[in-house]
């Protein structure tokens, strides 16, 4: 038989979050070593359950959910989250521009694959999420990588962004609140994206997953609300805010120039069709989980357990020799600098699969998430206050001695 080879589209593809250092923890986990893992945003895996109130509405209506509903998703949910929007001062979205599917990550693909033609670009945020970098090149385009500034809080460089549109520009995508640096954008950053956007005739893809994980008040700022003149799509969930990232729950919103861009839509609507519908039990979680008491918010005041968590973090980096660290305002993560030099380090991955066998700490190494250079790593800040600080431990002692061969 002859031989077969992944596509070439795979080619500019990496997600390092389950790559090969994880393939190695995977191997050590099998072979009995206990691993501490800092590298996947999955909180009910460190004992942050889904409120019971959620999983009770999925129960109750299960025998409601055995076939399939409406390649939209389900009335209800869709509604609930039109007056989700309304609550952030959002109005005139309906529920026909509202599209549920099994997380956001799914929608992403759709509205990517929809777009983007050969050689098309897509303008994305270094570092990103990869799915983004991921989606643009599968669809036969392009990812170019706009660069945020570590020394102005993460915040996207807005002359580097104007300098990376070409004619082949389609989207820019922003992630706000960042993954995985955990910046909030100010409303003033937003508005100068907008109008770049407006003037370049540029769709916004509004990354927003983590908008409920905001930390000491800091002002957040739906991109929807803030332009009629360009099409603005908003992706979101529940996967991390209610912390049920296994059941799949997810949607986007359309909002702003819909008529100039019919066409595209239509394509949405093509590809949201084909996968016939998102879960259907899960959707029985959106109701209940966008009204009323928000147990996120809880967990994210200055007593709650991801705030002291994300506060161990943040100090215990900025104490060890060799390492900085930017303050996260939202989200689950840092995005640590290491001093290459002190540290000898050419190689990223080499120096998380070296923590990892050495003090059996998993984390995703920086050039994961797109960065250009071999000096950041992400850790994700859900582990107990107890354990985030023997991981410091084990990282510090590490720390003392490294120099990357």
């Amino acid at each position: 038989m002859r031989k077969f080879y992944k596509s070439h589209k795979l080619d500019n593809v990496c997600y390092d979050i389950r790559g090969p250092v994880v393939e190695r923890a995977n191997k050590m986990i099998a072979d009995g070593m206990d691993i501490m893992q800092l590298n996947t945003g999955n909180p009910p895996a460190f004992g942050l359950n889904a409120p019971d109130e959620v999983i009770r509405d999925i129960r109750v209506n299960l025998k409601d959910a055995e076939g399939y509903c409406h390649s939209k998703g389900i009335f209800p949910a869709r509604k609930a989250i039109v007056q989700y929007y309304q609550t952030k001062g959002l109005f005139g979205l309906d529920e026909e521009h509202v599209y549920i599917g099994n997380g956001s990550s799914e929608m992403v693909s759709i509205c990517v694959q929809a777009l983007m033609d050969e050689g098309d670009e897509l303008l994305v945020p270094a570092p990103d999420y990869p799915l983004w970098t991921a989606s643009a090149f599968l669809s036969g385009g392009k990812a170019v990588h706009y660069i945020c500034d570590e020394e102005n809080n993460w915040y996207p460089d807005i002359e580097d962004i104007k300098s990376k549109i070409t004619d082949k520009t389609k989207a820019i995508v922003v992630i706000n609140p960042n993954n995985p640096t955990g910046a909030i954008y100010p409303k003033e950053l937003l508005e100068q994206i907008v109008k770049l956007a407006v003037e370049h005739d540029l769709i916004i893809f509004a990354d927003e997953i983590y908008d409920k994980i905001i930390y000491d008040d800091v002002p957040y700022t739906p991109m929807s609300t803030l332009t009629d003149e360009t099409l603005v799509i908003t992706f979101n969930g529940l996967s991390k805010s209610h912390r049920i990232p296994g059941f799949r729950v997810g949607w986007m919103i359309i909002t702003g120039n819909t008529k100039d861009t019919a066409d595209y839509l239509e394509g949405i609507d093509m590809l949201a069709s084909t996968r016939l519908c998102a879960n259907v039990p899960a959707q029985y979680a959106i109701q209940t989980s966008l009204g009323g008491y928000q147990s996120i918010d809880d967990l994210t005041k200055p007593t709650g357990r991801l705030y002291r968590q994300r506060d161990i973090v943040y100090e215990r980096l900025n104490q060890m020799e060799g390492v900085s660290c930017v303050k996260p305002q939202g989200a689950l993560y840092a995005f640590p600098k290491l001093d290459v030099e002190r540290f000898n380090i050419t190689d990223d991955t080499q120096f998380a699969l070296d923590l990892l066998n050495k003090e059996k700490i998993l984390l995703v190494q920086g050039t994961g998430f797109n960065w250009p250079e071999n000096d950041h790593f992400r850790i994700v800040f859900l582990q107990s206050p107890v354990v985030l600080n023997e991981c410091m431990d084990r990282l510090e002692h590490f720390l003392e001695t490294y120099r990357q061969k």
